[in-house]
């Protein structure tokens, strides 16, 4: 089969169908995004049950997410940390927010999520540290501000994934005039310069297009 996009999402979708299956609270989730417009941003099935697995593994009980959206990520992270584990999500929207809160009430885990209105600039400085798990997905300008805070509020072991830092293979270029892939870059390199993580980066292909993703320890 040729590599072109649409081999990509069909090799994505068989991924899903195999691995993940039909899952009614995360269906119902994206129905939710969709009808009320908002944008189709959110992570891939197979890279939700990633970040699942990833803080099953760590036995994180405490997950920071920065970048909420839908609550379509939150739910596979509230699901990970267990009935005693909590999960602070911080989204900028307050519509966003809404719409978040209502799928993850309806997926069962709605007391697992405290969700954090505001800019993560504004909301990160009042957060007690101890998280075991980070996950950014929110303005790629600011992820080296969020990388900072990962440091501040988890601790050694903690894991931190910085989703999309692929930007279809334009983070090669450092003449960007992108401010997007310019926050990308600032962070793969803070990434690999910051003594207080230990990293590296998987570019992928799938229903997202041609993307990637960071994944560091707090040293």
């Amino acid at each position: 089969m040729n590599p072109t996009p649409d081999a990509w999402l069909q090799t994505d979708a068989f991924l899903a169908d195999t691995l993940i299956g039909v899952d009614d609270a995360l269906e119902e989730a994206l129905r939710a995004q969709r009808a009320n417009g908002l944008p189709a941003i959110e992570v891939a099935p197979v890279a939700g049950k990633f970040l699942h697995l990833l803080a099953r593994i760590c036995g994180a009980r405490r997950v920071l997410e920065i970048g909420t959206l839908g609550g379509y990520s939150t739910i596979w992270l509230a699901r990970a940390v267990g009935a005693d584990g909590r999960v602070v999500t911080i989204e900028a929207e307050s519509a966003n927010a809404a719409i978040a809160r209502a799928s993850i009430d309806a997926a069962g885990i709605g007391e697992r999520v405290d969700i954090r209105v505001g800019r993560g600039a504004d909301v990160l400085p009042t957060l007690v540290g101890g998280f075991d798990l980070v996950f950014i997905d929110a303005d790629k300008e600011s992820n080296t501000l969020y990388l900072d805070w990962a440091a501040k509020l988890g601790h050694p072991g903690t894991v931190v994934v910085l989703d999309n830092i692929g930007r279809a293979g334009e983070i090669i270029r450092d003449d960007t005039t992108d401010s997007q892939v310019i926050g990308t870059r600032d962070a793969l390199k803070m990434l690999g310069d910051d003594p207080r993580f230990d990293a590296t980066a998987l570019q992928t292909v799938g229903a997202k297009g041609w993307d990637g993703v960071a994944v560091a320890v707090v040293v």
